[in-house]
């Protein structure tokens, strides 16, 4: 089994999402030890933004080789300014390829990668959960949803820290949770 580890916090050894993300992909290896990781720093090694070129290629890129041989895929990913980060948006650009990870049909749009497992580790500096007076404005979840329900990913697992901005005793609650949640992790069914 192959699993793809992607990370796109820009905050490094502060990152919530990072921590999570690795807490996951420990979780996940220790219960199968033959699982080969590939990982992806998407802040380290930032892609371009989408250009012609990319969205013109119907072999798709590296990037979309390397998560179609992926069979579970682990994607960290903090909340800035309402959404998900552009080095994650570059990397989905190279990823939702017409005629590889979705086609159109006289119907409408078909995912065609429904078969894989993706986790997100979602890290969130206020409350935007569902309830919350600010959850219209989330707009990172709900983006990443759409995008993996397009490509036939229908039911995406999330583990959650928010709140992380509202002082050093929320973060660290917060941060404790997700990770114990993370811990606990298995692969999707």
């Amino acid at each position: 089994m192959k699993l793809l580890h992607i990370d796109s916090s820009i905050t490094g050894e502060n990152s919530a999402s990072r921590a999570i993300s690795a807490a996951i992909v420990s979780a996940l290896t220790t219960a199968d030890p033959a699982i080969e990781v590939t990982r992806r720093d998407l802040a380290a090694d930032a892609l371009p933004h989408l250009t012609l070129d990319v969205l013109g290629a119907p072999e798709g890129t590296p990037e979309l080789a390397e998560f179609l041989a992926s069979d579970v895929i682990v994607i960290g990913a903090g909340m800035y300014n309402f959404t998900i980060p552009s080095q994650l948006k570059a990397w989905l650009d190279r990823v939702l390829i017409a005629g590889q990870t979705f086609r159109y049909t006289e119907t409408g749009p078909v995912g065609l990668v429904g078969d894989k497992k993706v986790i997100v580790a979602l890290a969130r500096g206020g409350l935007y959960s569902e309830g919350n007076p600010s959850a219209a404005v989330e707009h990172a979840e709900k983006y990443l949803r759409a995008v993996l329900g397009f490509i036939g990913i229908d039911n995406p697992t999330f583990v959650v820290a928010e709140g992380l901005a509202s002082g050093p005793e929320a973060r660290e609650k917060a941060v404790a949770q997700a990770l114990a949640d993370a811990g606990t992790m298995a692969i999707p069914a």
